[in-house]
């Protein structure tokens, strides 16, 4: 039995998720799932990132305190999560006691190898705030491509930046322009991992998206510089050394940091073990990371390099990083309120709706666009046209001709080979990261079952001859059985009400059939059509919340 970990991006504890958010998050669980299906040892962990500078920003504005922040959205996600059916085996938050532990055990691993050193500089200072600013309180102008971006991270050219290479520097908080003051800090040499990270981006890029290993190999052809590792902040990890009171240890680190004290937290909670999804040895370990393009330097270098100098702990294996999700073609913002908020799309449209359509619509690799007439004629089209379709009009003709009860019979020869190669090959490109993929086969298959369904005509053979329609209808009953299986992954409320109908155990990765003369029970519509007239009021409604805001 393998070992699979999943580490699903850790979203900032500051406002509601948007469906840009959420579209990069929802593969981690598709991975889990599958693999839970396949009969592997899966741990699957994320949490909310609550020390972010953003989180502290959106306390100021309140006139709250960074925790009354953190706490309010940590609970909307984790609500939001359950609803969407997504199966952390721990979703915790970073400011908590056992996280703050085990990065600071982290740090003092890192100082004690030779990989943190102590360097005075010159960091941004507002004088009317009267305090050294975090980095994404620092706003400008990016030196590379001329954009608006913030002290970290140029977002549209993907440029790693430190404030002091911004242009027109200004303080996110006040407006005005910041100054420098002296401050003495701890520093990554990350310089140091630049052999053994080519090395690693070489070995292991083949099980990389695109988008990663081109990003990776340009700031390894750059040059990797050290960063600093500690801030001066109010909101964080405590740095663990006599003379850095005050100062907290960088959430760049502190935040991929969580991945091992979830996977810490998750052991101690259910007396499970880690080790054996972080420590090489035993069994063969298959790490997957899943978030968006903007977090790819901190997965494919910096947390390597942490855990690499923290004492050789298991390294990424797979890099599942989504490009971007555009809204009815324009960027999500904010701070526009040009968005799709999780928790109102949820309180009118089913999960399965929408963890359909961030997979076969998703930005898996490209950009990608939600718009609410592809995702209402989506629902229409797949889900309820085909899916669906195939689903109830097959168990209804067992309810209204055979007594509710499956009728004798067995897959067919051919049909016995369409699933298990199904199974095969869409399981193939879900562990290759290529969901879309993976989802577009299914739906060719269940495409074919309709066609299968519309040749054998049951209608007609009830009448003329009873046995084959039989025959048809059990056929049709056992490739149900095994989209229950195949689809779980994607959709798995209606998959889980499927194996109600069915009475079908836990699902597997492999093929199974239904008994004849098998109960089904509860039988109801997967889906309901919905009007398409909903599209102009979804649209004018987006367009009324951004004129309002």
């Amino acid at each position: 039995m393998a070992s699979i970990f999943i580490g699903g991006a850790w979203p900032y504890a500051n406002g509601s998720l948007h469906l840009g958010r959420l579209a990069s998050l929802l593969p981690g669980d598709v991975l889990a799932r599958y693999y839970r299906a396949k009969g592997e040892q899966v741990l699957y962990v994320s949490g909310s990132d609550c020390h972010g500078t953003p989180v502290a920003v959106q306390a100021i504005q309140e006139g709250v305190t960074p925790s009354d922040i953190a706490s309010r959205y940590h609970q909307e996600f984790a609500n939001c999560f359950t609803q969407l059916g997504f199966t952390y085996d721990l979703y915790t938050r970073t400011d908590q006691p056992f996280h703050h532990q085990v990065v600071q055990e982290l740090f003092l691993k890192l100082l004690e190898n030779g990989h943190l050193y102590k360097k005075t500089i010159q960091q941004t200072y507002c004088e009317t705030d009267k305090r050294f600013l975090p980095d994404r309180y620092v706003e400008g102008i990016c030196p590379v491509c001329g954009s608006r971006a913030r002290g970290d991270q140029c977002d549209v050219c993907s440029t790693m930046l430190d404030p002091a290479d911004l242009l027109e520097k200004t303080c996110k908080i006040c407006g005005n322009p910041p100054t420098e003051r002296a401050t003495e800090h701890y520093y990554l040499a990350l310089s140091h991992f630049q052999a053994e990270l080519t090395d690693y981006a070489a070995g292991k890029s083949h099980g990389w998206r695109e988008n990663a290993v081109q990003l990776t190999k340009r700031y390894l052809e750059e040059g990797l510089h050290d960063r600093a590792a500690t801030r001066d902040l109010d909101w964080g990890v405590d740095v663990p050394i006599e003379g850095f009171e005050g100062k907290k240890i960088y959430v760049w680190i502190e935040a991929v940091s969580g991945y091992l004290s979830a996977s810490k937290q998750w052991a101690a909670e259910t007396g499970g073990s880690w080790e054996p999804f972080w420590k090489d040895g035993g069994a063969a370990i298959t790490a997957y990371y899943v978030h968006g393009k903007d977090n790819i330097p901190f997965h494919t270098l910096i947390w390597p390099a942490v855990l690499l100098g923290g004492g050789g702990l298991h390294v990424p294996d797979r890099i599942i990083s989504c490009e971007y999700m555009t809204l009815e073609g324009k960027k999500f913002s904010t701070s526009r309120n040009w968005a799709v908020w999780v928790p109102d799309i949820m309180s009118r449209y089913q999960p399965d709706s929408i963890r359909y359509f961030l997979i076969a619509n998703g930005p898996e690799r490209r950009d990608t666009d939600f718009s609410w007439r592809e995702f209402i004629h989506s629902h229409n089209g797949e889900l309820l046209g085909a899916f669906g379709n195939f689903v109830n009009r097959t168990l209804a003709f067992i309810a209204k001709s055979f007594d509710g009860r499956v009728p004798a019979g067995e897959l067919s020869d051919e049909w016995k080979q369409i699933l298990m190669e199904l199974y095969r090959d869409s399981g193939a490109l879900i562990e290759e990261g290529r969901l879309k993929e993976a989802l577009e086969l299914i739906f060719a298959r269940i495409r074919h079952a309709n066609k299968y369904f519309d040749e054998q005509k049951p209608w007609v053979q009830i009448k003329e001859n009873p046995e084959a329609c039989g025959f048809t209808l059990h056929t049709c009953a056992g490739i149900i059985a095994n989209l229950a299986n195949l689809l779980q992954p994607f959709i798995p409320f209606s998959c889980e009400r499927i194996r109600t109908f069915l009475f079908l155990e836990q699902p597997a990765w492999k093929l199974i059939t239904v008994p004849a003369n098998q109960q089904i029970q509860s039988i109801s519509l997967l889906f309901e059509r919905i009007d398409p007239k909903r599209i102009e009021e979804e649209e004018a409604a987006l367009l009324n919340s951004r004129a309002q805001h």
